[in-house]
C-alpha cells in the first residue's frame, strides 16, 4: 500500500514553503500574545472582553484579508498594510507589557517574513 495518496482531480496543492511554515507560526505566536496580553494586561471585567475579543478580532481580520483564500481580495499593498498593522498591534502589546525585546524580536521575523512573502507573491 502507498504512503502517498492518489491524486484527486481538479485539485492542485500549492507546494509549502518553510516561509509559508514561519508565517504560520507568526499568526499563531500574534494571536497567542494578544490573548495573553488581554488577560495579563487589563483589569478583571475588560481582561475577559479584551482577552477574548483582541484574538478573534484578529483572526477576522487574517481571514477577511489575508488568508489563502480571503473573503475581500484587496490590492497586494492593502493587503501588507493590514498585515503590518496585526504585527504593529502585537508589538505595542507585548511592549505595554514591558517586554520590549520580545515585541522587537516578533517585529522582526514578522515583517521580515512578511517582505519576503510579498516579495514571493508580487514575482
Amino acid at each position: 500500500m502507498s504512503s502517498d495518496p492518489a491524486p484527486v482531480p481538479g485539485v492542485e496543492r500549492p507546494a509549502l514553503s518553510a516561509l509559508d511554515i514561519v508565517r504560520a507560526v507568526v499568526l499563531v505566536v500574534a494571536v497567542a500574545s494578544l490573548a495573553l496580553w488581554g488577560f495579563a494586561a487589563w483589569a478583571f471585567p475588560w481582561n475577559i472582553v479584551v482577552g477574548i475579543g483582541a484574538p478573534v478580532l484578529v483572526l477576522l481580520v487574517w481571514a477577511l484579508f489575508l488568508s489563502p483564500r480571503p473573503v475581500l481580495r484587496v490590492h497586494p499593498f492593502l493587503r501588507a498594510a493590514v498585515e503590518l498593522l496585526i504585527y504593529v498591534g502585537v508589538t505595542i502589546a507585548w511592549w505595554s507589557m514591558g517586554q520590549a525585546l520580545i515585541g522587537t524580536a516578533f517585529a522582526l521575523v514578522a515583517v521580515i517574513a512578511g517582505v519576503l512573502s510579498g516579495r514571493r507573491a508580487l514575482s
